[in-house]
């Protein structure tokens, strides 16, 4: 790859991250990869059986009370 998706890593934390992640999702590996790079806080939120697309339009799929938590405690 002629981009170094992870090179600025360290540029977005220590800020708060989650990352979410279809159980089945192709991608799942790189979300693993940038969570074990990235500094605290950090959190990776696996959704059961979902894949990658299933996240960008299946709303009973979406974890949106994940989504919610997380910005409630850390955007306050």
């Amino acid at each position: 790859m002629n981009f170094p998706l992870l090179m600025h890593i360290a540029s977005i934390s220590p800020r708060a991250l989650l990352f979410v992640v279809g159980e089945h999702a192709h991608s799942r590996y790189f979300s693993e990869d940038a969570c074990e790079l990235a500094a605290e806080p950090k959190e990776l939120y696996v959704v059961p059986g979902a894949n990658h697309v299933d996240l960008y339009d299946k709303t009973d799929l979406i974890p949106f009370d994940k989504l919610e938590e997380f910005f409630t405690k850390n955007l306050a």
